[in-house]
């Protein structure tokens, strides 16, 4: 409210035009209020909605056969040349494992050292081109063509960018460089693939950085291992780094003829107690506040309050107020209800096995939280993984009993799909103080508030200019009347 002079009657214009506006602002004051309970509900949403996309991603990491593996691979003997790990399909047989040779994969490689000067010394990372051409008459331009790919270096180029650029514009090659040997190698990416010298026209083309660099090909080898069981020996040819037996991925690291590596598998639950106890804790915080905003209570005197009523009161007291003001916001909220009883009902489903694992709902009071036995889970997990965790992971090929990470992400899915109809909220974002999109029932709502609310800011403007000017007016007209009255009574002295 702008300030305002009183006039000469004595009266208090100011606060005769505050009560007269206050009468005025009462719609615009439930206008805001309404809006407020708005923006607290699509808060409280927001919040849910962040919680429900968070368990969704750790369902589908959790539904990857790794999270739940059962399975450990250990390496004894010499523990340097191999490293194992399990897969969940890995069997508990022992392997004896006999790097012979490692593969090795193609590559462009100088014979002599790269050198500079005179007396020459080994070049550096920061020798350039021109300095390493001992032609005579370097060029003032290089190219190089390979798999596909055409560069051109300035002869001012140091080996650092050359490497650079290779490593950055070829994507199937990698070079490096040596400063101990004076080595440059452009090495293939891919196994098994050798590097052709053709530029980006798919043709041969003849490389004057090659030439002038002295690289020669060197052809892909192929890596030989041996694998010894209590059935007997066989032997495998291997392109890269890596071999997949028995469900063990064996990471080759050096040869080892003469002292083989030993590969012991065995059930291991640590690594599905992990998964399980994760998922059970977070199911059941994002059960809990679904059940809590649904049966919170909700307190009907306790509107929000205006900016005017906040002056009067202490900020405890406004926490305290907006506190029951926000409660029972969702309360039996339609959406966060359908949301509890489909996710009770996939677990339901497989309540038969999950009790098996020590896997209960609790009592009827805690509304679906799930308890486990870690005793009676860890004893499951060691006697029978496939049937315990093929009611987390599947296969499942029945609609109604689907299996629960699959089946909660599915309800789950379909909750934020509602969620993001009414609120705008999204379905991939994890942060509880998201951008809510406008295009939603709820940001049309807003919309609608903020107009109307905007219409009535102006109305309340006009409304009191208008009473300024009838006070004014007033006063003005006293005023006359004072004088006159002053005037009249002169003659009778």
């Amino acid at each position: 409210m702008n300030m305002r002079i009183n006039g000469f009657s004595g009266m208090d214009i100011d606060s005769m035009v505050k009560s007269l506006m206050t009468v005025k602002r009462v719609p615009l004051d439930k206008l805001n209020q309404q809006k407020q309970i708005l923006d607290w509900t699509r808060d409280s949403y927001r919040q849910l909605n962040s919680k429900i996309v968070q368990l969704s991603n750790k369902l589908q990491q959790m539904d990857l056969s790794a999270a739940t593996n059962t399975q450990k691979s250990t390496v004894s003997g010499n523990t340097t040349a191999v490293r194992a790990e399990a897969n969940a399909e890995a069997i508990s047989v022992t392997m004896s494992v006999e790097v012979k040779t490692l593969a090795k994969k193609a590559n462009l490689q100088n014979a002599t050292e790269l050198t500079t000067g005179t007396p020459s010394v080994k070049a550096s990372l920061s020798t350039t081109l021109v300095q390493l051409d001992k032609s005579g008459s370097p060029p003032e331009k290089y190219e190089l063509h390979i798999n596909n790919k055409s560069l051109e270096f300035k002869n001012t180029d140091s080996l650092s960018t050359v490497l650079s650029r290779i490593n950055s514009e070829i994507p199937t090659a990698n070079a490096s460089y040596d400063e101990i040997s004076g080595k440059l190698t452009i090495t293939s990416r891919e196994n098994g693939k050798e590097i052709i010298g053709t530029g980006s026209n798919g043709q041969p083309q003849a490389s004057s950085l090659s030439a002038m660099l002295g690289l020669s090909a060197n052809a892909a080898e192929k890596g030989e291992v041996n694998i010894t069981t209590s059935s007997g020996t066989r032997k495998y040819e291997t392109t890269g780094d890596t071999l997949l037996v028995n469900g063990v991925n064996l990471t080759l690291l050096e040869t080892n003829v003469g002292s083989p590596s030993k590969v012991t598998t065995q059930s291991d639950p640590t690594k599905a107690m992990e998964t399980i106890k994760s998922f059970v804790d977070t199911y059941n915080e994002l059960l809990g506040l679904m059940n809590t905003r649904l049966s919170e209570e909700k307190y009907r005197d306790y509107a929000p309050l205006t900016a005017e009523q906040k002056k009067d009161m202490k900020e405890d007291d406004i926490k305290n107020w907006e506190e029951r003001a926000k409660s029972g916001l969702l309360k039996n909220d339609t959406i966060l209800s359908s949301a509890v009883a489909s996710m009770r009902s996939v677990i339901t489903g497989n309540l038969k096995v999950l009790s098996e694992a020590g896997i209960t709902t609790g009592q009827y009071y805690e509304k679906g939280k799930l308890q486990i036995d870690e005793v009676k889970l860890k004893n499951a997990l060691d006697s029978n993984p496939d049937r315990i965790l093929s009611a987390f992971r599947g296969p499942s090929t029945d609609a109604n009993n689907p299996a629960i990470f699959s089946g909660l992400r599915k309800e789950l899915n379909s909750t934020l799909d509602m969620l993001v109809k009414k609120v705008g909220t999204s379905k991939t974002d994890t942060d509880a103080s998201m951008t809510l999109k406008t295009e939603s029932s709820m940001g049309e709502q807003l919309k609608n508030y903020n107009k109307r609310i905007s219409d009535l800011d102006r109305k309340m403007t006009v409304w009191e200019t208008r009473y300024y000017k009838q006070f004014a007016a007033m006063e003005k007209a006293m005023s006359q009347f004072q004088s006159q009255s002053s005037s009249l009574s002169s003659y009778f002295q």
